[in-house]
């Protein structure tokens, strides 16, 4: 398949600069349920007209509707999906599992393409998403090459990667960071970029959370030998002039003309204290930066210069035509492009007093595409001598096969009704108690824990002295064999359960034997994706109202803890003071003086965490799940003691705490 250039499109403008820049697909969102609610987007008319135009022009058109969708909100994705359908869509991004299972229900010819919002890092989480009907998947920004590799390897799927644009500190999909501070959910779409505000290691008030841009347009190459297919570049906020300028980056390289000079562009219109490639070459050093006032002052000097970029249409599609002009028969001109062929018929030529047409004024008239979309490839007149007919019936002829091979025929497709086929559980019990651990130090004895969990870094005998499940980290780039290892090592000495935070690790647990739970990293925000895990905590950016509607079996929430805002894989604290000063008892300070504690572990990642502890103790009667998750980290085994009796008798909290999202919720 042809290297894909895939490119953002937050308004009609943008649209148009990445066709006529040469792009062959683009995504956009809707109104509604897209990761960039703060574009212009698309309302039906909108994306219609939007898709016709990419379409004339051979250009794809992929639909965002990568967030967690609510039980409430289902029906209203099921009319969007029939209406981007409708409107002749290719394919849709998707993250929520839930909304997954209804699309392919009821939508079974819609292409599925499974967003980086999806949290998928290992070769069985890529092997999960095809298992689950997707036909694409986006590499998450994190990975190496040599990781890349690893993962073209072990599936059939076409691999998307972005090659341009901002970087996010968090691993896509795992950010809790704006939720929890201002009820704005990157899951949501609505992310408001706490972590471009200064959070400081080390108390100078830096900005240790801001990476620069990424652009791996110098190393497309290398990513196109790899087998990745699709070259997307992020961006559906910003302005037509960034598209523009990214999409002529990318095509230079495709072409082998890129050149320092084309990077210098690209940093004048946008660009965080310049870009970076630590993830892809695998060395994560200089990769902080933040939008400079010589940043902003850059852009001034070229955006005119680019816009002109897509100022008129591009003859970028070949056009095939055949003109037929016989002795008594009507003319007939045949064109072929964008894999269609289109007939028009003329009138019967009179023969010429004069000059009758020849085939090379006949092509000549023929190849007058200008203003369009196309360019003549190849042209081939079959004409009698003598013969003439007007000049502008031949123009007249060729602007009708124009206008014939430009009209988009919308595919036909399945569809079939939705509605929640699920009864909400009538739930009489008090809800019992699961929790996981930080260190088996923290257990205490005759614990009421019906399952407890420990890291998987933890000693086999605390694993077999406490009865303990193994957590699986969610960052495993590139450890996927290493984790295989010690999970199998854990079922010899008898560990027999699995608290998984992503597709992969349920996936490896389960067929190594564990009975696997889903954790709050598989984002289970609605009864569809709830019934697809055993025994769930669900997201904690749900209502205590919408988790206690979940319509499955053994649902939980977390009801205690120093929840993770942030798994990231470029450590803030490593990067500012360094692991020896850190003494992996690192703290971030932002703005307000709020401490949040980073954790560091034998796997890749680190996680931060929230300065306070959701505490629901004295709300226990308004809990309508199965269970409550303790999430415990810093605390003693006689703090744990003592949390679990304030429970047990609803009590209050003694010191500051959060709520977390249970009654503010998310937009």
């Amino acid at each position: 398949m042809k290297t894909e250039i895939l490119a953002p499109c937050g308004s009609m403008d943008s649209l148009i600069a990445a066709v006529r820049c040469g792009a062959n697909a683009v995504y956009l969102g809707t109104k509604d349920m897209n990761a960039r609610r703060g574009a212009d987007n698309f309302d039906s008319e909108q994306l219609k007209n939007a898709t016709e135009y990419a379409h004339s022009h051979g250009v794809k058109v992929y639909v965002t509707l990568n967030t967690l969708v609510s039980d409430a909100e289902m029906q209203q994705a099921h009319a969007i999906v029939k209406d981007a359908l409708l409107c002749g869509a290719d394919a849709f991004i998707v993250q929520d599992l839930g909304l997954v299972k209804m699309m392919r229900e009821c939508y079974p010819n819609a292409k599925l393409h499974a967003s980086t919002q999806c949290s998928v890092n290992t070769p069985d989480g890529f092997r999960k998403l095809e298992e689950l009907g997707f036909v694409r998947a986006v590499i998450p920004r994190e990975m190496s090459l040599d990781e890349i590799r690893e993962i073209r390897r072990c599936t059939d799927m076409e691999l998307e990667i972005f090659v341009h644009g901002a970087l996010c500190m968090c691993v896509s999909g795992q950010c809790y960071l704006s939720a929890m501070l201002g009820e704005r959910s990157g899951n949501r779409g609505l992310c408001a970029q706490p972590c471009r505000l200064a959070f400081s290691a080390d108390n100078s008030g830096s900005y240790d959370l801001s990476l620069k841009d990424l652009s791996l347009i110098s190393h497309i190459k290398e990513i196109e030998d790899a087998g990745v297919i699709s070259l997307k570049i992020e961006g559906r906020m910003k302005r037509p002039e960034y598209v523009a300028a990214a999409v002529t980056a990318c095509k230079k390289a495709i072409d082998g003309g890129y050149k320092s000079g084309d990077e210098d562009v690209l940093k004048s219109v946008f660009s965080r204290s310049g870009f970076t490639d630590g993830y892809f070459t695998a060395r994560r050093k200089d990769m902080f930066g933040t939008r400079r006032k010589e940043d902003v002052v850059a852009a001034g000097s070229v955006l005119k210069e680019l816009s002109h970029l897509y100022d008129n249409e591009k003859p970028l599609l070949p056009i095939d035509m055949e003109f037929t002009c016989k002795t008594g028969e009507a003319v007939r001109l045949t064109a072929t492009a964008l894999g269609k062929t289109v007939n028009v018929t003329g009138n019967v030529p009179e023969k010429a007093m004069n000059k009758p047409m020849t085939e090379e004024s006949v092509a000549a008239r023929l190849s007058k595409l200008g203003g369009t979309q196309f360019y003549a490839d190849s042209i081939k007149v079959c004409l009698d001598g003598g013969l003439i007919i007007p000049a502008s019936e031949i123009n007249s002829m060729r602007r009708e096969v124009v206008t014939l091979l430009s009209k988009d025929a919308v595919q036909p497709f399945e569809c079939k009704d939705y509605s929640s086929r699920y009864e909400i559980p009538h739930r009489t019990e008090k809800p019992y108690y699961t929790a996981r651990f930080t260190d088996a130090s923290q257990i205490p004895a005759g614990h009421p824990f019906r399952r407890i969990f420990l890291p998987i870094w933890t000693s086999d005998e605390d694993f077999v002295k406490s009865g303990a499940g193994v957590e699986i980290p969610r960052g495993l780039f590139g450890t996927e064999s290493r984790l295989k290892k010690e999970l199998t090592h854990l079922r010899e000495i008898g560990v027999t359960t699995a608290l998984c935070s992503n597709l992969g690790a349920y996936k490896t647990a389960e067929e190594l034997g564990f009975k696997a739970y889903g954790d709050f990293g598989l984002n289970i925000f609605n009864s569809e994706a709830a019934r697809q895990f055993n025994s769930p905590v669900l997201s904690f950016e749900l209502t205590l109202e919408q988790a206690g509607r979940i319509a499955a079996e053994d649902v939980g929430i977390i009801g205690y803890g120093k929840v993770p805002l942030m798994i990231t894989r470029n450590c803030p604290v490593k990067n500012r003071i360094g692991c020896e000063k850190c003494g992996k008892k690192g703290v971030l300070t932002d703005r307000k003086g709020y401490k949040f504690s980073v954790k560091c572990s034998s796997y890749p990642c680190v996680e931060i965490l929230n300065p306070l502890p959701i505490y629901l103790g004295d709300r226990m009667h308004e809990i309508n799940t199965d269970f409550v998750h303790f999430y415990f980290t810093d605390e003693t085994k006689e703090q744990v003691l003592q949390l679990v009796n304030m429970y047990k008798k609803q009590e209050k909290y003694p010191n500051k705490y959060t709520r977390g999202l249970y009654y503010r919720g998310v937009k």
